[in-house]
């Protein structure tokens, strides 16, 4: 079966200056799109060139070359074309092929002033506004917050696993999480309904965090035959809530804050008020950060599949508090 993917290209002049947004995926199909747009320009006589790449998923050698001629053919004509927020693959291939400092800007260099409306920095507008859609990236001093289909996560499921297994190299939590386990409840994961898999990237990925929901609505509660939910239900009043795994990679100064974002996002995504997850009862390393991220532990529940007695940890999204039995 092949796959088809997709790109839509928007451009805004001002003056001499124009920012090209890109939504969606740079391959075979779509190359010819980019190249032709960013030809279109030059003959327009444009002398800077801003790609946004802040909605691009991935892009392939091909794609990387056509910005590449494009930049080397502005060059001749007196013009620049530099990339603004590109994912981390991206980044990968800019690194592998010695032209980031040809192509990229600085990492924390904005978005050009054309393109305030459309990609929003958290000091002027909070992630959790319903007037963005849901799959449009947060930026802030840096670093975006990006929302993953299952495919991209399949795609990106090693590098998660890197950063879930950095996120606890050397504390005492690292005993409890296996590589292996992480990777196959990833899988199991994302075959619920609901899914959703949030990432926070610079140049690499610095964090993530992915879960579903789990209520009345009809949503997945096969956890422990729902018995996870009665008692959920029974601790907080609450009927639906989201079954949430939290990584962070603690070496990043703003770990604290990616937590916190990621993890409200998410529950704004998935439109619950009510975050869960279920930690091992003797990691103390895991239950100390999710403590320092807002959630609250509810102590270990029996009754559940397993020979443990797993804790249940709960967080409220900001401004919902947590009514406790």
């Amino acid at each position: 079966m092949t796959a088809f993917s997709r790109l839509d290209i928007h451009r805004r002049n001002r003056g001499e200056r124009t920012l090209v947004t890109l939504v969606g995926d740079i391959g075979p199909t779509t190359t010819p799109l980019l190249r032709a747009a960013v030809e279109q320009c030059l003959l327009d006589g444009v002398t800077e060139i801003d790609i946004d790449l802040t909605t691009v998923g991935s892009c392939d050698a091909r794609g990387l070359d056509v910005l590449l001629s494009a930049a080397r053919r502005a060059g001749r004509v007196h013009a620049r074309l530099r990339l603004h927020h590109p994912c981390a693959q991206i980044a990968r291939l800019l690194d592998a092929t010695g032209s980031t400092s040809l192509l990229l800007t600085a990492p924390v260099s904005p978005v050009p002033p054309t393109a305030s409306s459309d990609h929003m920095s958290t000091a002027t507008r909070a992630p959790e506004d319903p007037a963005r859609r849901l799959d449009q990236p947060v930026l802030w001093d840096g670093i975006r917050l990006r929302r993953l289909t299952r495919w991209q996560a399949e795609d990106k499921r090693e590098d998660i696993a890197d950063l879930a297994a950095e996120s606890v190299a050397g504390t005492f939590g690292a005993a409890y999480h296996d590589r292996g386990d992480f990777l196959h409840r990833l899988a199991a994961t994302a075959h619920r309904p609901g899914f959703a898999l949030l990432v926070a990237e610079t140049t690499v990925l610095v964090g993530c965090a992915f879960g579903f929901p789990v209520g009345s609505d009809g949503s997945d509660g096969r956890q422990g035959g729902g018995t996870l939910q009665e008692i959920i239900q029974r601790l907080t009043s609450c009927t639906r809530f989201v079954l949430l795994t939290q990584v962070v990679a603690h070496p990043h100064a703003q770990h604290r804050d990616i937590a916190h974002r990621l993890q409200q996002r998410l529950l704004t995504d998935l439109h619950s008020s009510l975050g869960v997850t279920l930690l091992h009862p003797a990691d103390r390393g895991t239950r100390a950060a999710f403590s320092s991220w807002g959630w609250q532990n509810m102590g270990e529940v029996i009754g559940l599949p397993g020979p443990l007695a797993p804790c249940v940890l709960t967080l409220s999204a900001e401004g919902q508090p947590l009514a406790r039995r």
